[in-house]
């Protein structure tokens, strides 16, 4: 009689393909045989076919058995589905009311705020049952004179060789700088953050840096007043203190701009731009050659109705943008643009669509430029609302999940794009009175910063006290509360859901 067992590895495997978790482990219960079978092939195919990206665990990760990778993927999808997790504050408050930024690398989380940095490093654990902790690795000024302020504007992990140790950063003054990082620590072991810094040329007439965005070694900078700046990074990280000059292309925008979006993999390469304007998210080619195209590929637009000119266009703003979830409706694309809207709408476009908003008829073809706007294939709202998004980012639950910072009260939006109806949003700990300026977002974690500090959610199995650094909480001032009988490695935040009746239920 023929088994599954007593057939080639070979075809075994191509049968792996179409397998879930639950047909794994039936299977790995029905015999030794098949139970080596599995473990040695079937939880492999079985992450191959499902990819969690998440930063902050690949250290980890890859020194995990593919069944205990498995398995903390199944619990992590299983505690978003019920919408569960650790609140806990990264640092102490900070003085004053900042604008921080967020950036990743597969080593370290980097936090901008005023005008320093701050080093968050990805740990491993041996026990495969602990979650991987996060290490504070020190702060860093990058104030040249005290007497001035030179607040951060725009932060991006870039490629080095994956040492994990270099970023651009641009400053409100206009100046941008090449960092690399230098950890170490001191005689009585406290953790000690220095750099090298290295100049980069400015952006024309003086324009800070509003956005930076990096892939493989090309990296896209956007200044405040629409300049856009492709460039490679040919040198590598810096070594020494020197100016860094690299070819580059430029377009000008001619708007006020935000954010931007820089896309590699997708068949026409692109870069998207989110500015304050008529069509406020357009969509430029590389080129063959390696330069931005003037003209847009796409107009992503918001509306519905017919009858639009290029003249009667709404204004509004794009603040936030971001790839797509890996696990949705239209499938994983790097043709999947997800943005956030100053009218409080998440909107997702598929460049591959065909579903455009008609523009009127015009006398004069001068009037028309450009291609024919693209509408959104999904767009999200917390009914709850209205507030501006100012940041957005994809990964959650089963690689299916969009979430956004607000403009007010710390509030972050999460929607499941399989069901996203049932969208929920959440208040950071502390509760703070302000935006969430920037996002980011994993498998099992989420981290987010506002005007007083960094934080993050956790999903994952295994979070103790130990897994974030300790935060000594200052009675008045924090505004933290440890939640109600738990093990005080979480602290207490408001959440509803956006079909609700719109009450706060503590997490």
């Amino acid at each position: 009689m023929l088994t599954l067992s007593s057939l080639p590895v070979d075809v075994v495997i191509l049968i792996f393909e179409s397998l879930g978790i639950r047909e794994f482990v039936a299977l790995s219960m029905t015999c030794h045989d098949m139970y080596t079978i599995v473990s040695e092939y079937g939880w492999s195919s079985y992450l191959r076919y499902n990819p969690r990206p998440a930063n902050s665990l690949t250290k980890a990760r890859n020194q995990w058995p593919p069944r205990v990778r498995a398995r903390y993927d199944i619990i992590t999808d299983s505690t978003w589905d019920h919408g569960e997790f650790i609140a806990r504050p990264l640092s102490r408050i900070w003085n004053g009311k900042l604008q921080p930024i967020l950036a990743s690398s597969q080593t370290r989380l980097i936090v901008s705020a005023g005008s320093n940095l701050y080093s968050y490093a990805f740990g491993t654990d041996t026990s495969f049952t602990a979650s991987p902790p996060i290490i504070s690795e020190g702060a860093l000024s990058l104030l040249n004179n005290p007497d001035r302020p030179r607040n951060i504007t725009a932060l991006s992990f870039i490629d080095d060789g994956d040492l994990d140790e270099t970023l651009d950063v641009g400053f409100q003054d206009g100046a941008l700088e090449r960092i690399k990082l230098i950890p170490s620590k001191s005689e009585d072991g406290s953790p000690i953050l220095s750099c090298i810094r290295s100049r980069i040329d400015p952006m024309p007439n003086g324009d800070f840096v509003e956005s930076l965005s990096s892939e493989s070694n090309i990296i896209l900078a956007l200044s405040s007043n629409g300049y856009a700046r492709l460039s490679s990074n040919g040198s590598g990280s810096p070594n020494s203190e020197k100016s860094i000059h690299a070819p580059s292309s430029i377009i000008e925008l001619n708007t006020r701009s935000w954010v931007s979006h820089l896309c590699l993999q997708a068949s026409t390469p692109y870069a998207a731009f989110g500015t304050a304007s008529t069509t406020p998210l357009n969509v430029h080619a590389l080129t063959d050659g390696g330069q931005l195209s003037p003209q847009p590929l796409a107009i992503l637009h918001t509306q519905k109705t017919a009858g639009l000119t290029p003249d009667n266009f709404p204004s509004s703003a794009v603040y936030g943008l971001s790839s797509g979830p890996l696990n949705a409706p239209w499938g994983s694309s790097p043709q999947i643009i997800v943005s956030g809207w100053f009218d409080g709408q998440v909107r997702c476009y598929d460049l591959r669509s065909s579903s455009r908003v008609s523009l009127a008829s015009a006398t004069d073809s001068t009037t028309q430029s450009g291609p024919a706007p693209l509408r959104p294939v999904l767009s999200l709202a917390d009914r709850w609302s209205y507030e501006p998004i100012y940041s957005v980012s994809c990964g959650g639950g089963s690689a299916a999940h969009i979430a956004a910072g607000t403009a007010r009260h710390s509030v972050v939006s999460f929607w499941d794009v399989r069901s996203p109806k049932k969208g929920w949003s959440v208040h950071a700990p502390g509760n703070d009175p302000s935006p969430v300026y920037s996002i980011i977002l994993e498998s099992s974690r989420f981290f987010g910063a506002t005007q007083s500090r960094p934080f993050v959610y956790d999903f994952g199995p295994g979070v103790s006290l130990d897994t974030y650094p300790h935060m000594p909480q200052v009675r008045g001032v924090d505004n933290l509360k440890h939640k109600k009988g738990s093990n005080r490695a979480t602290y207490h935040v408001l959440r509803y859901d956006h079909n609700s009746s719109g009450l706060c239920n503590e997490n």
